[in-house]
This record gives C-alpha cells, sequence and structure tokens, in this order.
C-alpha cells in the first residue's frame, strides 16, 4: 500500500526503483479522490497532470542518480503558505480567490528539495482556531473515530487539522503545517501522528499568511519522528528576506534520530498536572516517564511557576498581532471587495462578509488590548509576563535537557461538542502554547490510544534551537510506544 509508507520508506523504494514516483504521486490522487470528499482534508487540489509532471521529472533525477532529499515524495501544503499560481486562501472568504504570483520560502526549499504537491490542506480560517471547524471551505472530520460511535464526526485538532488528517488517512506522506499556540501539536496528537514546531525562526515566514507574528512558526507534520527530522533539513534556513528568521547553520537532524539519551536529564513540569488532568492523559504521562527512565534518562522534577498565566497571555498577544496583521484587508488594497458607498461602509461590510466569526471576534479582542486606555493594562502587561514564561523555560533548562508532557489535555472530539464554550475550545492548547510563548521547539509523538481507541499524544519540549535533542527523546517514546494504529477510514479505503 503506498499511501501507508513514511518518507523514509518511500525514499528508499523510489531509489530501489520497487514504485515509481508517477505510481506514488497518482495512488495518493486516488486517494484524495476516494476520501476527501469525506474527510475535507484539502480545500484545493493540484491538478492530475501537474502533479504528474512533477513526479516524472523526479524519475528522471532517480534514472539520473541526480535524486534530492525529497525526491519524488508527495506532500501536503497548508493553505496558509502562498504558493506561485495555486490558490491560496487561508480557509477564508476574504482570500477565496487569491492565487499569488510567488512562492513563499518554506515551499520554495521544499521544491528544491525534490517534493511533490498534492494540493492546499483545510485548516481554521486565518490558522484561528484548536478543532479546525472555522473554515470557509466548511470543518475538517478526523479519519478516526469513538469505538461504538462510529457515527460521531470528530474534530482533527487545529488550526493546521487538514495536515493532520491527511496524513493519518493516506492523503499525503507528510504535510507542512504553521504553529502559534500548539497548531501542529495538537492536531498530531489528535490525529496519530507526529508533529513538529521547531525553534522560533528555524523556519522563514516569508510568504506565510500571518496570524500573529511573533508567534507563527512552519513545521512538518509525520507519521515518524525520522520523517519530521528529514523533511525539517529541507525546510529550515536562515532567509533575509524574513526578519526573524535566525541565520544559524541546518544540522543533519536525522542524524539525532534513534541515538542513545542514556544520562539525558527530562524534566517533568509540576504546574502540568493540572487540577482535573483525565486520568488516561496522567497514565499515558507515568508511562513515558517509565519508557524514558528505562532508556537510561534521569527524571527530575522541575517548576515552570508563570504557565498558570500562559493560556490568558495569549489570548491577548496573539489577538493583537492578529488585530494588527489583518488589518491590511480592508477592501482596497488587500483581499476581496464588497461594494459600498462610503468609505466607512466599504471597511465595515468588507471585513464583515470576508471575515468569519472567530476571526472577527479575536479582531474584536486584538483591537481592545491595543486600545489607548487598555494598552498598558493588557498588552504591555502581557508582554511582561511572557517574558517571566521565557524565563521559566531558560532556567529549567539549566537543570535539565527536555521537558516531557501532555501534548493536549484530552483525546478528540466530537464536532459540536464544545463550540458553545470559547473558553473550553481555548483550553485544548493548555499544554502546548507555554512553549510556543517561549520561542522553543516542541514535538508531539505519538504514545498510545484512550479507552474509546482514540491517540493520545507526548509532548517533548527542549531549549532554543536544539531540536536534535528533542528529535532524539521524541525516537526513544516512539520506539516503546510502538504506535502502528491506523483510522478505520483509511483501513477501509484499502488504498
Amino acid at each position: 500500500m503506498l499511501t501507508g509508507l513514511t518518507l523514509t520508506e518511500a525514499r528508499a523504494g523510489l531509489a530501489a526503483r520497487k514504485f515509481s514516483a508517477r505510481e506514488l504521486a497518482a495512488a495518493h490522487l486516488s486517494a484524495i479522490n476516494s476520501l476527501n470528499p469525506k474527510l475535507n482534508a484539502y480545500i484545493t487540489v493540484i491538478p492530475e497532470k501537474d502533479v504528474l509532471a512533477a513526479a516524472d521529472s523526479s524519475d528522471a533525477h532517480y534514472a539520473a542518480g541526480t535524486a534530492r532529499p525529497m525526491e519524488g515524495l508527495p506532500i501536503g501544503i497548508k493553505d496558509l503558505f502562498c504558493t506561485r499560481g495555486v490558490k491560496t486562501t487561508a480557509a477564508s472568504k476574504m482570500l477565496a480567490d487569491f492565487i499569488p504570483p510567488y512562492e513563499s520560502t518554506v515551499t520554495a526549499q521544499l521544491l528544491a528539495s525534490g517534493s511533490v504537491f498534492l494540493g492546499k490542506t483545510n485548516l481554521d480560517e486565518f490558522a484561528m482556531g484548536s478543532a479546525n471547524i472555522n473554515s470557509a471551505a466548511g470543518p475538517v472530520v478526523s479519519p478516526w473515530q469513538r469505538k461504538g460511535d462510529e457515527k460521531a464526526a470528530l474534530v482533527p485538532g487545529g488550526s493546521s487539522g487538514g495536515s493532520a488528517a491527511a496524513v493519518a488517512a493516506g492523503l499525503a506522506l507528510a504535510a507542512t503545517g504553521t504553529d502559534t499556540g500548539g497548531s501542529i501539536r495538537q492536531p498530531a496528537a489528535y490525529c496519530g501522528i507526529v508533529g513538529l514546531k521547531p525553534t522560533y525562526g528555524r523556519c522563514s515566514r516569508w510568504g506565510t499568511i500571518a496570524f500573529a507574528s511573533s508567534l507563527d512558526q512552519a513545521g512538518p507534520m509525520t507519521r515518524t519522528v525520522a520523517d519530521a527530522a528529514l523533511m525539517l533539513e529541507a525546510m529550515a534556513g536562515f532567509d533575509e528576506k524574513d526578519s526573524t528568521s535566525a541565520n544559524k547553520p541546518v544540522p543533519a537532524f536525522s542524524k539525532a534520530v534513534g541515538k542513545s539519551v542514556k544520562g539525558l536529564r527530562v524534566g517533568i513540569p509540576a504546574e502540568y498536572r493540572a487540577p482535573g488532568l483525565a486520568p488516561e492523559i496522567s497514565a499515558i504521562w507515568e508511562q513515558g516517564i517509565a519508557w524514558l527512565r528505562e532508556a537510561g534518562c534521569e527524571i527530575v522534577d522541575v517548576s515552570l511557576p508563570h504557565t498558570r498565566y500562559g493560556l490568558a497571555t495569549y489570548y491577548i498577544i496573539a489577538p493583537a498581532e492578529c488585530s494588527s496583521n489583518l488589518a491590511r484587508y480592508d477592501g482596497v488594497r488587500f483581499g476581496s471587495r464588497a461594494e459600498a458607498p462610503s468609505l466607512d461602509e466599504l471597511y465595515e461590510r468588507t471585513r464583515a462578509e470576508g471575515f468569519g466569526e472567530e476571526v472577527r471576534n479575536r479582531i474584536l479582542m486584538g483591537t481592545y488590548v491595543l486600545s489607548a486606555g487598555y494598552y498598558d493594562a493588557y498588552y504591555l502587561k502581557a508582554q511582561k509576563v511572557r517574558n517571566l514564561i521565557r524565563r521559566d523555560f531558560t532556567e529549567a533548562f539549566e537543570k535539565v535537557d527536555v521537558l516531557l508532557a501532555p501534548t493536549a489535555p484530552s483525546a478528540a472530539f466530537a464536532q459540536g461538542e464544545n463550540s458553545s464554550d470559547p473558553v473550553q475550545m481555548y483550553l485544548n492548547d493548555i499544554f502546548t502554547v507555554p512553549a510556543s510563548m517561549a520561542g522553543v521547539p516542541a514535538l508531539s509523538v505519538p504514545a498510545g490510544l484512550d479507552s474509546q481507541g482514540l491517540p493520545l499524544g507526548l509532548q517533548i519540549i527542549g531549549r532554543h534551537f536544539d531540536e536534535e535533542t528533542v528529535l532524539s527523546a521524541g525516537s526513544v517514546i516512539e520506539a516503546a510506544a510502538g504506535f502502528t494504529h491506523k483510522p478505520a477510514l483509511f483501513a477501509e479505503a484499502g488504498l
């Protein structure tokens, strides 16, 4: 089954000429044709002739002995990355007809490495959400199902839910995601795949439609830790077009996978043991601790005292930056335009018709905290607390090499279950937001199933620009967990 391969397996098979890049791409296009109507994981599928032409080019590279690191590997691209000549919507009516004349740096590097793009994956509008239900293209349905309740449509997590669902269901070998407060890691946990948020600045943001500029970071969503390392090598690198890009060399991340972690100090943050934490989440966390201890790691209790303020701080800073970034969509310069008799009405109609409810809510929230009477009380104070959160991580990493925590407070829930309570929806990011606020790398690895047969993930958090240690520890969790479960829809498709 070609759609069930990992990136590394597919690359080995292509190199050995066991199958062609054209066959690999065609199998994925067939899977998309079969399952995407059910899952809605892709907003735009690239025309078959273009996908197969790219695959044929990769076959020529293999024949000539000039294969590149991602040669012929079919992947999905989150519809937040600008792709030259391919519609890029950010899952919003505001950009429903936008066809970029340029390529984002991350996607340009993936193309240069030989990747074959299948299409643009669905997301929460402008990456604002934790369930992938806030999309102008409609919600994404997880390929996973609860035992005994197969009719309930589960969320895949968000905002990178389309990418997560596509990888889990066999509609792509891997996909790009973006993580602002957990939008790679949380959907990866919900869908039983690997999701890596690199250090802020490791991957260029140029050509990626902005939500919150001081938090947004691109990363890989894959089936294995080794695949995440391989894909990150292609995505990462300094970009002079991005003022927040870090001028640091890109390590051979793949060499860190499977490396011994004997003597590694693993911190267990006390504050992540939140009151009311589900017993199954606690149990999988304890199992992760045991796996790392058995691998020779030293387990150390640590404290991140300002974690309790992480979520509140995030929901001041992120909407404030969203308010600023999305101000450009005014019906004059960027985005769709609603006709109106006056300039004020043009602004009002354009934004009311172009933005969905969640985006409007966050713009209003952000505008409020940036307003003259509240800037000091909210935004400025939130920035000070963010510095304290970052300092907590810095001090913890003086004692330990990585941190281990759950990725999400629960398994995936059904569409509509938490929709009426926005605070409950925001709490889905309680374990992922602090690492985003600090800008440190974090990796979610599938570690087991809950009693309803749904995936649960564990999160490894590391020092700034130390993705290698994060990947090493993650590969230990991966090997010990032996997670080989597939969602029901993947098996039913027989692709």
